[in-house]
This record gives structure tokens, C-alpha cells and sequence, in this order.
């Protein structure tokens, strides 16, 4: 038995889908590195790395979690805390832009 066939990502997928979903994490965090060390700003930067940053966590939650298959409650308020965040650091940035 491999230590992959513990991954919640395994339990309702296969140990490919959560090779992929793995792959394309770390894409995800050299991209906003990427962005990071390139010393980009504005807006539209913003809302890309906050819009990758989104898509990570909800593939953390719903697949590294377990969460994909639980009740449609847990998968409201943990999805609803990540938009949360989300918006309140949009909000703040909006209101810094402006000030």
C-alpha cells in the first residue's frame, strides 16, 4: 500500500487526478513567485494573484481536505470563508488605492 492511497485527493479520485491537481498547485505557486520577483503592481496584478490564490485554496479544501463529497454545508463555509478573505482583501486594497 502507498502513502498515496491514504490522500483524501485519492479517496474519491485516482492517484492521477491528484498528481495533477499537485502539478498544477505548484504551477500556481511559481506563477505568483514568478509575478512576485518581477516586481509587477496594479490592479489587474492584484486581482491575478488573488484570483490564483482563490483557485489554490478551493483546490485545497475540495480535494486535499476531503471535501469535495461532504455535505454541501461544509463545502458552503469553508468555499464561503476563502471568498470571504478574499473580498475583504480586495476591499482593502480598493480602499488604499483611493485614499
Amino acid at each position: 500500500m502507498s502513502s498515496t492511497e491514504h490522500s483524501p485527493a485519492v479517496m474519491h479520485g485516482t492517484p492521477r487526478r491528484a498528481t495533477l491537481l499537485w502539478a498544477a498547485l505548484i504551477v500556481a505557486t511559481l506563477l505568483t513567485w514568478w509575478v512576485g520577483e518581477g516586481g509587477a503592481a496594479g490592479p489587474a496584478i492584484v486581482a491575478l494573484l488573488a484570483t490564483i490564490s482563490i483557485i489554490k485554496g478551493s483546490i485545497v479544501i475540495l480535494d486535499f481536505m476531503a471535501l469535495r463529497h461532504a455535505p454541501l454545508m461544509w463545502r458552503l463555509i469553508t468555499l464561503g470563508w476563502i471568498t470571504l478573505v478574499w473580498v475583504l482583501i480586495g476591499l482593502a486594497y480598493w480602499k488604499g488605492l483611493y485614499q
